[in-house]
């Protein structure tokens, strides 16, 4: 018999949707059999054309939103629930990586609050999903939900020059646990994906780089970076009824490089 992964029936959002590794997210929940949907903010051009691709509206809807108040989180969920009528799975994978190394001491406060404020829109997105959930039976076997939070190595062992990165991705593996505990007996899974580096569009100039590029594949073990969709798998494998038993974990997916320091 073929193992099935299907996710027939349920309703995704993932924020930050239309490129790199949330736009294979996307292309995994709807091959799985989700309906979904995604934010972006400013690439319609990319995010129209994977909705289409994943089969238009009935199936995938790319919403233009914002999210750097709670009140922009708001205003996304219900939206999507406008367009699906619910919501099951959230997986929060909008973040930003600034453009320039940054020692701490030189970090602007505009810097700061444009980051951090993706940490305070997903609690307050999460918050939105609770009140459903509360209501169903707390001791069934079944999810009533999944959370995803999308992380980083680098909330793991910090990186130097982009601490302000570091320290939100660094906040949501606590905030993973954190909610697991609260939220695992009303039924809603919540985990964490921490990729490593990965050949997106936001990496792209440090990986292409003659000079640093090498460094980074050769400090890790498997000496290549990751494809977006070697990160979109662990994270759809997450909402699954077989990883059913797991809530409050941090995935590393960065082939080895957390072993090696």
């Amino acid at each position: 018999m073929a193992l099935s992964l299907s996710l027939s029936g349920k309703i995704a959002l993932v924020t930050g949707g239309s490129r790199g590794i949330g736009a294979e997210t996307v292309r995994l929940f709807c091959e799985s059999g989700a309906r979904v949907a995604f934010s972006y903010r400013q690439a319609r051009t990319q995010a129209d054309v994977l909705a289409a691709e994943c089969g238009g509206p009935a199936q995938c809807v790319a919403i233009n939103q914002d999210l750097s108040s709670a009140a922009d989180g708001r205003t996304l969920v219900e939206k999507v629930v406008a367009a699906f009528g619910r919501l099951d799975i959230l997986v929060a994978n909008h973040g930003v990586w600034p453009d320039e190394d940054v020692p701490f001491a030189q970090m602007t406060d505009a810097q700061w609050r444009r980051t951090l404020a993706a940490v305070v829109q997903m609690e307050r997105q999460m918050t939105q999903e609770r009140r459903p959930a509360t209501e169903s039976a707390p001791h069934g076997r079944d999810a009533t939900g999944h959370i995803v939070l999308i992380s980083s190595t680098a909330g793991l062992r910090g990186e130097a020059y982009h601490a302000d990165y570091a320290v939100t991705k660094g906040a949501l593996i606590s905030l993973t646990k954190s909610l697991s505990s609260e939220l695992a007996p009303r039924g809603i899974r919540v985990n964490c994906v921490a990729p490593g580096w990965v050949a997106t569009d936001m990496s792209a100039a440090t990986l292409t780089d003659p000079a640093t590029g090498p460094k980074i594949e050769a400090a890790i073990p498997l000496r290549r970076v990751a494809t977006p969709r070697e990160i979109a798998g662990p994270v759809v494998f997450l909402c699954t009824p077989l990883a059913g038993f797991i809530s409050g974990e941090v995935l590393n997916v960065n082939g080895g490089s957390v072993l090696v320091g």
